[in-house]
């Protein structure tokens, strides 16, 4: 049996390119003592992982060259080595970008494809489902009545928080998105109460048209224009929870900074990155809360599907571009 797997062979300078990627075919691997084989069904790919891709320090280790990447995974247990965990048995794990993966039981979670598509346990009830709950609640410390500004918001996770606001009785959630094919769904399907693709006009001007008012939290997949025109939108008290920087992530100089982090003085004004690794104490109370929101419908959720282990590298890149709706899939 051949295992197929994506390698990095050099690190991306600007935007990646084919040729710092192959796919290589391998021995699949057997399970030892505490280990399981997992058959993967679906890849996630996230734009996290263009940081992976360098070697400058981060909060996580790069990716190695000439070894398997890696990225969330969800896939069927075809051995077993582990107690607790048996053939048949559906994990969730971080060994993707491969067909097979042997993962040592501690790092697996057993999930239900009863309860849910597999493929949503790498989105809407997964990884960037808590990030978009983790931020908004936690970080950006919401309460009714806030007015919400959400960039990237045709995303996986930023149409999650326009939503999850909106259901904890936000008075105002806008969103922006890269074309009209994605502001729509989020003012005619996920609630949101105005929605402007930015490629229309200045974002600081269509915002301010947007929320007259101003907004109470920003919560940024974007960085750049977009969040020197939530600063100038913010209201007093306001928080502004920095979860991604897409607009940045291929620049080969740094990019500046906001012109107007004065206002932030005049406002009190807070912002605040942060990482979903260091709110998994949540995840409990995330399932608990979003799993009936998705399985009633209150909670909607998009993914764009990409087949095929040998257009991994191009879902990925897609990712970058702003291709998806929702969240970005590899179905094996």
């Amino acid at each position: 049996m051949i295992n197929r797997e994506w390698h990095l062979l050099s690190r991306p300078v600007g935007w990646p390119k084919p040729e710092d990627f192959a796919l290589v075919e391998a021995e699949v691997p057997t399970p030892g003592e505490g280990q399981v084989l997992v058959r993967n069904a679906y890849l996630s790919v996230d734009p996290y992982m263009r940081g992976r891709m360098s070697a400058a320090k981060s909060y996580v280790a790069p990716f190695e060259l000439g070894k398997a990447m890696q990225g969330g995974a969800v896939g069927e247990v075809v051995a077993s080595n582990a107690e607790g965990i048996a053939v048949g048995d559906h994990v969730l794990h971080f060994l993707g970008w491969r067909e097979y993966a042997v993962v040592r039981a501690e790092n697996a979670v057993k999930v239900d494809p009863a309860a849910a598509p597999l493929s949503a346990y790498l989105g809407v009830l997964g990884m960037t489902g808590l990030t978009a709950y983790a931020g908004l609640l936690r970080t950006a410390a919401f309460k009714e009545g806030d007015a919400v500004f959400v960039s990237g918001a045709a995303g996986a996770v930023g149409s999650q928080v326009g939503q999850i606001a909106k259901l904890k009785g936000a008075s105002r959630v806008i969103g922006s998105a890269g074309s009209d094919d994605k502001v729509k769904p989020l003012v005619e399907e996920y609630g949101f109460d105005a929605a402007f693709n930015y490629k229309d006009g200045k974002v600081s001007e269509q915002l301010r048209a947007a929320a007259p008012d101003g907004v109470d939290v920003y919560f940024d997949n974007v960085g750049g224009d977009h969040l020197e025109a939530a600063i100038g939108s913010l209201n007093q008290g306001g928080r502004i929870a920095v979860c991604g920087m897409i607009s940045v992530y291929n620049n080969t100089e740094p990019a500046p900074g906001p012109r107007n982090l004065a206002r932030l003085i005049q406002t009190r004004g807070r912002i605040e990155g942060f990482l979903v690794g260091d709110h998994y104490d949540l995840q409990p109370q995330f399932v608990a809360e979003v799993g009936p929101w998705v399985a009633s419908g209150a909670l909607k959720y998009r993914e764009t599907v990409v087949e095929g282990i040998e257009n991994n590298l191009e879902a990925f890149l897609g990712v970058l571009r702003g291709d998806n709706t929702g969240k970005m899939i590899v179905k094996l």
